[in-house]
């Protein structure tokens, strides 16, 4: 696991700012280059990445040959496990983004989560997370305006499986039409 991260670590440093402009390209290249088990770790390591979670892993690991049902619960967990962190840390994190906070205008990915927040409540944002604010803000945002620890564990818990299922075959559907000339 180790030597995945140091992976990570060197292409994001070295890629000339792919990983930036082009997440996606990047976490392709990435995973394809790796051998065996350390592309399932890699899947793992950037399902657990905002900006590439599920919705973008789950993808590329079925594209790129690996086994369906292992990619999906691969990314579930290095999905899930960064939200359990936020939700155990959630007290110390506020108090972080609380000091960093200034007066300037909230970004586009906070102000969608708020709006579902506001309209819907935690079930709503927890479900729309993997595709409109991303699970980490979802769950930084639900416990800031004051969920419990445990609705938000059940819900992202949820969300993100659901998610993973539906990926997960609409992904291999995909393929599966791709490869058959469809």
């Amino acid at each position: 696991m180790e030597q995945a991260a140091v992976l990570v670590a060197e292409t994001a440093t070295t890629s000339g700012g792919v990983l930036l402009s082009n997440p996606e390209t990047w976490a392709r290249e990435l995973i394809a280059d790796a051998d065996g088990v350390g592309q399932y770790l890699l899947v793992f390591l950037l399902a657990a990445t905002p900006l590439l979670e599920i919705l973008v892993v789950i993808p590329i690991g079925v594209a790129l040959g690996l086994q369906p049902v292992a990619v999906g619960i691969v990314a579930f967990f290095g999905n899930l496990l960064p939200i359990y962190a936020i939700i155990a840390a959630h007290e110390r994190v506020a108090a972080v983004l609380a000091r960093r906070r200034d007066s300037s205008e909230p970004s586009g990915r906070r102000k969608r989560a708020k709006q579902l927040w506001e309209k819907y409540g935690l079930p709503g944002l927890a479900v729309a997370s993997p595709i409109s604010t991303g699970v980490h803000l979802a769950a930084l945002l639900a416990l800031g305006l004051g969920s419990t620890r445990r609705s938000t564990a059940i819900w992202m818990t949820g969300a993100i499986a659901v998610w993973t299922v539906l990926i997960t075959i609409g992904s291999m559907t995909a393929l599966s039409a791709v490869q058959s000339g469809i």
